[in-house]
């Protein structure tokens, strides 16, 4: 009888126990797929990748001159730095506002971003899509202007983009982001090289997981309504300590959006810029349990 009982008894245990397990996998079946990208950008656009609500995302962004300065100028890095400061913070799950600064024509924006759908792991739901806009003003002091220096209407500028991501291994990651940005008076003395308007691009996001913590990154943002040279980019990150640190080469020394597409780009590889970013997560408040 005692042998009895322990056979029924592990029986018991063994069917519980793949009971819970099968429960656990239908249920994390149906889970968003993570860390599509490191961060919430990469190298210079916004990602699908969302944040926990009351976390506030902080990142530091640089590029300099261009390599092509030789060893005189330390490979651009005498040539000064755009430098952009930029903070995002989570408002629910699937929405966050932010501001940032760059120095390049001294631009602070607002911004937002939703996140609409989230790849699952079931493959109910195939791809990631977030929507992103803001507004951006040009801050510089234009006194030296034999004329009128621009009012706030006519240094302001616009933004938007549609992110749609896939993780198609644990290794690949791919999001493509149709983007637009529009200048009310994109003036000649700002620090851009377009003179339209209105400027249509399609970005490519690329990332190849080398390592547990690390990859090779790619950006390419062809403009499509002008004749300006598209955006390039090639980088490395890397997870460490609680921050991720993105090293790249890219074309444009611009950081934000509007910029990206108006501001101009030199030739791939022979007027490469060195570049880098930190990103940091903050907790604000208790989360939801």
């Amino acid at each position: 009888m005692h042998k009895l009982f322990t056979l029924i008894l592990i029986g018991s245990l063994i069917s519980f126990s793949a009971k819970g397990q099968l429960e656990r996998k239908l249920v994390n079946e149906n889970q968003p797929v993570d860390l599509i990208f490191h961060a919430p950008r990469h190298i210079n656009l916004l990602t699908v990748e969302p944040l926990d609500k009351k976390t506030m995302h902080f990142a530091i962004m640089h590029t300099f001159g261009t390599l092509n300065g030789g060893v005189e100028n330390l490979f651009g890095l005498d040539n000064g730095a755009n430098i952009q400061f930029s903070f995002e913070f989570a408002l629910s799950e699937k929405f966050s506002a932010g501001v940032s600064r760059s120095s390049r024509d001294k631009v602070y924006q607002l911004f937002g971003r939703y996140h609409l759908l989230e790849q699952r792991l079931n493959e109910s739901m195939p791809v990631s899509v977030s929507l992103a806009g803001g507004m951006g003003v040009n801050t510089s002091n234009y006194d030296f202007l034999p004329e009128n220096a621009p009012n706030f209407s006519e240094r302001s500028n616009y933004f938007a983009q549609v992110m749609i991501a896939r993780k198609f291994t644990d290794r690949i990651s791919l999001q493509l982001s149709p983007m637009m940005a529009y200048f009310v008076d994109p003036r000649p003395v700002y620090q851009i090289e377009g003179t339209e308007n209105f400027y249509l691009a399609l970005g490519l996001s690329g990332k190849f997981k080398v390592g547990e913590r690390s990859s090779l990154t790619l950006q390419y943002i062809p403009n499509l309504n002008t004749d300006l040279r598209s955006n390039f980019g090639i980088g490395w990150d890397v997870e460490a300590g609680g921050h991720v640190f993105q090293m790249y080469f890219v074309t444009s020394q611009a950081l934000n959006e509007p910029y990206l597409l108006a501001g101009g780009n030199g030739v791939p590889g022979e007027e490469f810029r060195l570049g880098f970013n930190v990103n940091r997560v903050f907790a604000i408040g208790q989360k939801k349990r």
